[in-house]
């Protein structure tokens, strides 16, 4: 029985999604993002989960991307409406659980997509960025949806048209990633960013996340009509309720997630 091609394991509050094709460079095929797509579902109906984690296996790759060898297919079937990395996007844009991208190596493509998925992203000092889809006579079109609220239009024309690849450094400055720390130190600081979710309110995280995700597509009289609303709705949970109760009392809250 072959390995799975996307790993899932639960590590404390965290599930951890690994695309294990480390030999292809942890490229993407129809396989893979069905099994992501079954990743994040799941993890969103464990109660336990309170982040997900996505990564590559392996130091060298993150994610390569679509593969390109022969036998892999990226061509639209004509009798769906969809594209399945587009809708694997799509589903991440709803998510309601914190995401983290754990950058281990190159990161280029389609991996720029799954990237720019996740809430917060670390790298390793060692990873490489890049969209080269001009180089093989494609284009970024799906990845650039999900990448033009995080980067200046400038540097991702510059990306885009050049099909240059780029290190870590570049990729903080321009606003893809929260850090860059050397590979020895990228599990510890994952760690480090699950201890700060797990101490928050879950209930304030799911509501708070959907209400990032619709903001970012509102003019500023409909966001802040929406803010207000999401407000009194947040501000009835049983969390915050606890949280207020916590803070007069001055203990840890103990979280319902409701």
């Amino acid at each position: 029985m072959s390995a799975p091609l996307v790993l899932r394991e639960i590590r404390g509050a965290a599930c951890w999604l690994t695309i294990n094709r480390p030999d292809r460079r942890n490229a993407l095929n129809d396989e893979v993002i069905a099994q992501l797509v079954a990743g994040y579902e799941a993890a969103h109906c464990d109660s336990t989960v309170r982040a997900i984690v996505l990564t590559g296996a392996g130091e060298k790759a993150f994610c390569a991307g679509g593969d390109l060898s022969p036998g892999e297919n990226f061509a639209a079937e004509h009798s769906r409406p969809t594209l399945a990395y587009a809708d694997l996007m799509r589903l991440a844009h709803r998510a309601t659980l914190p995401v983290i991208a754990r950058v281990n190596g190159a990161c280029v493509a389609g991996g720029m997509g799954l990237l720019g998925m996740a809430d917060l992203a670390i790298a390793a000092d060692h990873a490489r960025f890049g969209l080269p889809e001009v180089r093989v006579g494609l284009f970024p079109m799906q990845v650039i949806a999900v990448l033009q609220p995080l980067v200046p239009r400038r540097i991702l024309n510059r990306w885009c048209l050049s099909g240059e690849l780029f290190p870590a450094s570049v990729a903080l400055s321009a606003g893809l990633l929260n850090e860059v720390v050397p590979a020895a130190e990228l599990d510890a600081r994952i760690a480090t960013y699950i201890d700060s979710i797990v101490a928050g309110s879950p209930a304030a995280m799911r509501r708070g996340l959907y209400a990032l995700h619709t903001l970012q597509d509102m003019g500023f009289p409909e966001a802040i009509a929406f803010g207000e609303a999401q407000l009194s709705l947040v501000s009835n949970s049983e969390d915050a309720r606890e949280g207020m109760a916590a803070f007069n009392e001055k203990r840890a809250p103990r979280w319902s997630g409701r």
